[in-house]
């Protein structure tokens, strides 16, 4: 497998996905009720599969993403050869971006000596989608890139 499998609530918000999946590995339903009874493994193997072709789909789609912390907020922009970054850090240490009133000293604080902004680009190393992937198990969520942009578009002035 190799991204991670889906969770229950995902399957079933996948649901008619997930079937017209199995139908397209010639599995009915009472061929799956029966895997699922007498062939536990291979029920599973099936599952992993749909969960790496969902996540494939998702991360191959993916441009934007944002990952915040106590003092940092990550925004990536991902094409499809490079990762462009704006990274921004609180330097108060009493300072908590994951709280409103943090978010809203950052706006009253962005052009102070109290806040460091950084832009960077990398290639994919890898292959793309696994380290967009990467970015998501430690706690980074996709969005439609509004900040990023806003934030870009600061910088260049």
């Amino acid at each position: 497998m190799k991204y991670t499998r889906l969770t229950k609530e995902q399957l079933e918000e996948l649901h008619p996905e997930f079937i017209n999946f199995l139908a397209s590995q010639s599995i009915d339903k009472d061929e799956w009720d029966t895997l699922k009874v007498q062939k536990p493994e291979v029920a599973e193997q099936e599952i992993d599969v749909f969960s790496d072709l969902i996540w494939e789909g998702v991360l191959g789609n993916a441009k934007y993403l944002e990952h915040y912390s106590k003092n940092y907020i990550f925004l990536f922009h991902c094409t499809e050869v490079h990762m462009m970054t704006i990274i921004i850090r609180a330097l108060i240490p009493e300072v908590d971006l994951l709280k409103k009133e943090g978010l809203q000293w950052l706006s009253d604080n962005l052009f102070t000596d109290n806040v460091e902004v950084q832009r960077g680009q990398k290639v994919f190393v890898d292959d793309r989608n696994t380290e967009i992937f990467n970015l998501v198990q430690q706690g980074a969520i996709f969005t439609q890139g509004e900040l990023f942009e806003q934030m870009s578009g600061i910088l260049e002035q």
